[in-house]
């Protein structure tokens, strides 16, 4: 399967089994539109119509050239991958991370958020020290012979208990040498409860910092308010800086949320960039149709304009020297993903699990709360083996729907949390999340198309390929 499409002056064309991105002129951006359904004779004709300067001659050259990259797998790619996709999994029953809810409680109230406030649709809950020591060591008995594993303190407000999060790291790195283990931990915070411990310890501990920030003032403390009703924003924007520069600007992410109220979210990531914030995150908001805060029909091509005027921004940024990261247009093409992580997806529910107060497990921080989705606990293991077994099916190929989507490779299948929300099944079809996805993935394509045009110019030449398949995952060695 090929997708061509035009964005910023650029004809790309992406071959969707191999990976490979193609940067063409005109003519043959026209001639591989035509190639699979016209004869030579006709593409030639309604070329050289549409352009008099070219000969037939300069056709058939550039047919040859496109039989030669089919030839070569880099163009109409035969996609053999469903069988690889129905066996990856397999019997494998390796945990690599756990989401830790070590706080069922928080201190906001934020009106779009999809915890509940952070009770998950259930009680108010505090995670002992027992059982985040409990969920730890489940990790480490069922992380194979996998070496490094991810820990996300999550919320909730993760600081409303902070100290439990320390002695679980001390204790994580009491055990990790004998377990031959590398613990690394992300925390996700609102910001409210920062402070210079927090600040310390979280910069030394933590390889990645999660901070939660809307953007535009107007913005955030529109829906980010304490239970009085007040925003948080110029009480968490100074802790936030004082954290990053602590981190030397590295190993964090602004993660905002957009809504039916700012869907010109350009302007909210302007407003990070102008506070000193490079890392940065805008998510859809997660909500019910029938929410304020929902997306609209409406704002869809908002969205995807935002989406372009931003990947322009950020090359404009980067040629200036003043370059920033945002995180769904980080995208390698120059080897991987391999192909097994391309079809597998997030591993929710199968590599990765939620951790409630109590020690319940779920598939993922998004399930928490639906007894249909509750898998076992981290004193018995996962008892719930269907749920299970359901997540090892959900992957890029367990739906009729994405059969003949060019990014299926590139979104796994999609959030298998969304889809159930809009659809009611894991293996539904997110319709609207889709569409962005896919305008996210066109963008991240064409500014890494912009970077190897730099390169080029340089004298540098990169070839643009996914990677294909690799050994270590097909027999459970971990990948790094």
């Amino acid at each position: 399967m090929v997708h061509q499409y035009k964005l910023n002056g650029y004809d790309i064309v992406l071959d969707t089994a191999s990976g490979s991105i193609h940067l063409v002129d005109d003519v043959a951006y026209d001639i591989i539109e035509m190639y699979k359904s016209r004869s030579a004779d006709e593409i030639c004709a309604a070329v050289c119509e549409k352009y008099p300067d070219v000969t037939r001659s300069d056709v058939l050259e550039c047919l040859d050239d496109v039989a030669e990259l089919e030839r070569e797998h880099k163009l109409f790619t035969p996609d053999d991958y469903e069988q690889l996709a129905a066996d990856y999994k397999g019997s494998s029953h390796v945990i690599k991370a756990l989401c830790l809810h070590v706080a069922h409680t928080c201190n906001l109230n934020c009106s779009y958020c999809f915890a509940s406030q952070g009770k998950y649709h259930g009680e108010r809950a505090i995670m002992s020290f027992d059982v985040g020591k409990r969920a730890l060591d489940f990790l480490v008995e069922n992380s194979g012979d996998r070496r490094n594993l991810e820990v996300d303190f999550f919320g909730g407000e993760p600081l409303m208990n902070w100290q439990v999060v320390k002695d679980l790291v001390a204790y994580a790195r009491s055990i990790e040498k004998d377990a031959g283990k590398n613990f690394r931990f992300t925390l996700t915070t609102n910001g409210l409860l920062i402070d210079d411990d927090v600040i310390e310890f979280a910069n030394r501990e933590c390889s990645n910092v999660v901070l939660s920030l809307d953007g535009r003032k107007a913005v955030h403390d529109r829906y980010r308010v304490d239970y009085t009703g007040n925003g948080s924003w110029e009480r968490i924007v100074p802790k936030f800086q004082k954290l990053v520069e602590a981190r030397g600007g590295r190993n964090y992410y602004m993660r905002g949320t957009f809504t039916h109220a700012n869907p010109d979210f350009l302007r909210d990531i302007e407003a990070m960039l102008d506070l000193g914030f490079t890392e940065l995150s805008m998510e859809p908001v997660v909500s019910k149709p029938t929410d304020p805060s929902a997306l609209t029909a409406e704002d869809l091509p908002i969205l995807k304009e935002q989406y372009e005027i931003l990947a322009k921004e950020m090359i404009k940024r980067d040629r200036e020297g003043r370059g920033f990261t945002f995180y769904h247009y980080m995208i390698d093409l120059t080897g991987g993903p391999c192909i097994y992580k391309r079809i597998s997806g997030c591993g929710s529910g199968t590599e990765y699990m939620a951790v409630t107060p109590w020690g319940d497990l779920y598939p993922c921080h998004q399930f928490v709360g639906d007894p249909k989705y509750l898998m076992g606990d981290i004193w018995k293991g996962v008892t719930n083996t269907a749920v299970r077994d359901e997540f090892k099916h959900c992957n890029a190929y367990a739906r009729p729907e994405c059969k003949d989507c060019w990014a299926k490779l590139y979104c796994s299948g999609g959030c298998a949390a969304n889809a159930y929300h809009a659809t009611g099944s894991i293996t539904g079809v997110y319709e609207y999340g889709c569409e962005l996805f896919k305008k996210r993935v066109e963008c991240a394509i064409m500014i890494k198309v912009a970077e190897n045009q730099e390169l080029a110019a340089q004298g540098i030449e990169v070839p643009i390929e996914l990677g294909g398949t690799c050994n270590a995952c097909a027999d459970g060695e971990a990948c790094e």
